[in-house]
């Protein structure tokens, strides 16, 4: 990728909630020799966001239904973020334009659908011209993908490993995860079939194993360990297929950690009122109207939001229990890991990638150093020989 470039660093989406997080994350931590701008298609609204944060940056027309708009855009800048989903719905031209110039690209997306399909379209494109491709540079699906690399870190060298999450959160979800849910509730088939795609397409890595396992409902470190359906083992599962520290038989397993059984049933029982929601388009468009696209809670109430992600690790005689934690997850902290992946990109000393790849093995180690420094904790909880 060149240098020359117009901008480093462009944020596409920032008239929306998140994207309006993630700017003035941006304005307070981006360092004055950063070249950013903010991206979208109401040019009073972007105007609107500049002097409400009061910063000095430019304002690039581009919208998600132009693809013209957005080729020129990734030709402008070494890196794009963008915070305009559903990603299935309006993603794709993005990541096209970002393989196809070079330009780095990072979202929030938790839709395994779109990251499967994107993979089989433009992962070899990427490749070919150096672009790299990260989703989920949010919670999800941060806290896991360097949570997982960390627990790594702590275990020795070239032995199997198996890594269980455990995630226990206090807030409310965002919006945009609320209309990711139902949307893939809504494309079983759809997300079987991109599935399916990607096995077809991806190699397997050379004399290793990784393995994903779904696990039963079972007590772990005090709770109730539910198997947890999200995108979040699908991008460890990735991370450690493409970094050899992982071992040469990884194997991982995600959890909800539920305090109450009776919370567990209810739990399962709305979940299961959900999906069948999502199937008829009357009622699946009155869910998706309770939570528009945009909203989100007051500062207040983020601020009594956490999040605590704790990881048991074994293999070669060590046992390690580790956690990530931090505060709202939905929102603040998601603003804040999305910023310091473009920082990271931006300005750090990465190992060289291209394609489609993840936080963990495109940035992995100072992308953490960044989010320790921002307040997201790291640690390691015990340590014991077996």
């Amino acid at each position: 990728m060149t240098d020359d470039r117009q901008y480093d660093v462009v944020l596409l989406g920032a008239t929306g909630f998140t994207g309006e997080l993630t700017a003035a994350y941006l304005a307070k931590h981006a360092p004055a020799e950063l070249k950013w701008a903010l991206a979208g298609r109401n040019k009073a609204k972007l105007e609107a966001v500049r002097e409400k944060l009061g910063i000095d940056v430019e304002l690039v027309l581009a919208d998600v239904g132009d693809p013209e708009t957005l080729r020129a855009l990734a030709v402008s800048t070494r890196i794009v973020v963008t915070t305009v989903g559903p990603y299935v719905r309006y993603g794709e031209p993005l990541v096209a334009a970002c393989a196809e110039a070079g330009t780095d690209y990072l979202d929030l997306t938790g839709e395994s659908e779109f990251v499967d399909k994107m993979y089989v379209a433009y992962h070899a494109k990427a490749v070919e011209t150096g672009a790299r491709l990260i989703h989920c540079c949010g919670f999800d699906s941060i806290p896991y993908d360097l949570g997982v690399q960390f627990t790594v870190e702590q275990l020795p060298a070239r032995v199997p490993i198996q890594v269980d999450g455990l995630l226990r959160a206090g807030g409310k979800p965002s919006s945009g995860t609320f209309h990711t849910a139902i949307t893939a509730f809504s494309r079983g088939k759809q997300n079987l079939d991109a599935h399916r795609a990607r096995r077809k397409a991806q190699p397997r890595p050379e004399g290793r194993s990784v393995k994903l396992t779904t696990g039963t409902i079972h007590r772990a470190q005090g709770f109730w360990a539910v198997p947890l359906p999200t995108v979040d083992p699908q991008i460890v599962a990735y991370s450690a297929s493409l970094l050899d520290s992982y071992g040469p038989d990884f194997r991982y397993s995600h959890y909800a950690a539920v305090k109450r059984l009776p919370v567990v049933a209810g739990g399962i029982a709305g979940l299961g009122l959900l999906v069948a929601a999502a199937q008829i388009p009357p009622a699946r468009n009155a869910l998706l109207a309770r939570f528009k696209a945009g909203d989100g809670p007051s500062p207040e109430r983020r601020a009594k939001s956490w999040f605590k992600a704790r990881f048991v690790g074994s293999g070669g005689g060590r046992r390690v229990i580790t956690e990530v934690a931090g505060g709202d997850p939905g929102y603040d902290e998601t603003a804040k890991m999305l910023g310091e992946c473009a920082l990271s990109l931006a300005l750090d000393d990465l190992p060289a990638t291209s394609g489609q790849t993840t936080t963990a093995a495109a940035m992995g180690p100072a992308l953490r150093d960044r989010l320790v420094r921002a307040g997201i904790t790291f640690r390691v909880i015990s340590t014991e020989e077996y």
